[in-house]
């Protein structure tokens, strides 16, 4: 098991001067009032203060350190390629059902459509889907087990990794959409796709910026 420094990105100078106040008898709150007074950034005072847990101890006791392991690789890898292909998923089935209903503006032209795409898009669906959800509930048990988990380097690297590839496939396809707009193709369909990709997209970018923003604050 690999061990990693949860604190590792804060100010080695920063975080001297808090291990000496506090090893000098100094209340958090007053450290962290000095050091807004020489205007410290707030996130890295918290991260320099949140160093220590909150014990009543004679001499600071450090947090435990995060730690990566192959099995944390494991379980995040899992979640957010089944996050991926699930968005993709469910985003191509609303598409192809919206060319299905509306289908003089259908990306073929034609009426006649093959089920090749839905039925593709219902499988990956059925399959990702249940096992993104199973995936969550088994890193939501080891959160709350240990909460030190939730300082995982790895789940923050994926996370803005999955976060910018979702982002290049909304780009592309508000590109599209935005394209046809120009082109006059202003129809039912297009409001419908833009509804469609702006839903899926806007909910998982909204939930894991919210996630990421609450780490934040609580580290």
């Amino acid at each position: 098991m690999e061990r990693r420094s949860t604190v590792s990105n804060v100010n080695e100078d920063l975080k001297q001067f808090v291990h000496q106040a506090l090893v000098n008898g100094q209340s958090r709150q007053d450290v962290e009032d000095v050091l807004r007074k020489a205007q410290w950034p707030d996130d890295q005072i918290k991260k320099a203060v949140n160093v220590y847990a909150e014990v009543d101890f004679p001499i600071p006791v450090p947090k435990p350190a995060a730690y990566t392991s192959a099995k944390e690789t494991f379980l995040y890898l899992v979640l957010f390629t089944t996050l991926i292909i699930s968005a993709i998923s469910v985003g191509n089935l609303i598409i192809e059902y919206i060319d299905r209903v509306f289908p003089q503006y259908g990306r073929s032209g034609m009426r006649h459509f093959s089920t090749t795409g839905i039925r593709m898009s219902l499988a990956l669906t059925i399959i990702a889907f249940p096992i993104y959800v199973l995936f969550t509930w088994l890193i939501h048990r080891r959160v709350k087990a240990d909460p030190s988990n939730r300082s995982s380097k790895i789940r923050k690297w994926l996370t803005y990794i999955t976060l910018f590839i979702a982002a290049g496939f909304v780009i592309g396809d508000l590109t599209a959409l935005v394209f046809r707009f120009l082109s006059g193709a202003m129809t039912v369909e297009f409001i419908l796709k833009i509804l469609t990709v702006g839903i899926i997209s806007g909910t998982i970018f909204g939930y894991y910026i919210w996630d990421l923003n609450r780490d934040e604050f609580s580290e």
